[in-house]
């Protein structure tokens, strides 16, 4: 596999990884400055040379991984005979500066229903590297002319029309993702949560709405066999509760505030769990 097909794969996987580039070479090695290979907790892709200078990269790149915090980092080996070695002699007699990238378990957000906070919502999202879903049962809603806002966005954003059984899309989504519920009406928020209860893997799940419209959804909710631990999944209402205010840009930035903490909680979790295998 390419190296950057394994940069998609791992992203797919929700599995962290690093990228390792052979940055600077002087003298003779094995491969030119630019040669990159993609290390995983478990596998490699692509290749900076082999021997030593290689093994040293995936050994260095592993110890990455285990922490949360890692940030890019460089080092030089020395390609001789006379070189401290671990895994095998490389004597082609350069130097290589070899760069290692840490590549983060980025997050997945899913926003069903795109009116005004909706948007709002998504246009602030959309400044991060995460992957963005987009749902509604209105085409309006969903045209290049209202997600023209989101034409420079950073994050990856897909949209999903379907005007019948939006909860559909809830089985499409990659495990881990936060869905945040707050559609044009309410009977489809109710059929969403249902759904969302009923979707294992989920990150987390977000209702907008005020005290006495989850009161009348828990009610329902319960009595379609869903217990107190499974309602206790929900959240509601949401956002960062010391931003107040009900105007569509206050909420969201609320929402997108309390998603960003949740998003630093699950980096150290992925990170200990990739460890931990």
């Amino acid at each position: 596999m390419h190296w950057l097909s394994a940069v998609e794969h791992l992203r797919s996987r929700r599995e962290p990884g690093v990228l390792v580039t052979v940055a600077a070479v002087r003298g003779h090695s094995p491969r030119e400055a630019g040669a990159k290979m993609v290390v995983s907790a478990t596998g490699t892709w692509g290749s900076v040379g082999g021997g030593n200078l290689e093994a040293r990269a995936v050994e260095r790149a592993r110890a990455l991984l285990t922490d949360p915090a890692a940030a890019p980092e460089m080092f030089i080996a020395d390609l001789t005979d006379k070189a401290p070695l671990e895994y095998g002699v490389q004597c082609c007699g350069g130097e290589v500066t070899v760069l290692l990238e840490p590549l983060a378990v980025l997050p997945v957000v899913a926003i069903f229903g795109m009116g005004h906070v909706g948007l709002e919502l998504a246009r602030i999202l959309a400044r991060h590297d995460l992957d963005l879903h987009l749902v509604d049962s209105r085409p309006a809603q969903l045209t290049p002319e209202v997600l023209s806002v989101l034409d420079d966005a950073q994050a990856r954003v897909h949209t999903h029309h379907v005007p019948v059984l939006p909860e559909l899309v809830l089985g499409e989504l990659p495990a881990g993702t936060h869905v945040l519920v707050m559609t044009h009406d309410h009977a489809e928020d109710a059929a969403l949560i249902d759904a969302a209860l009923r979707t294992a893997d989920l990150a987390s799940i977000g209702l907008i709405g005020s005290s006495a419209k989850w009161a009348r959804f828990r009610k329902k909710l319960l009595a379609e066999g869903h217990d107190d631990q499974a309602l206790a999944k929900i959240t509601t209402p949401i956002g960062a509760p010391e931003l107040t205010g009900k105007q569509p840009a206050i909420i969201a930035v609320a929402v997108a505030a309390a998603l960003l903490q949740r998003f630093q909680r699950d980096v150290v979790n992925d990170y200990s769990e990739v460890h931990h295998r």
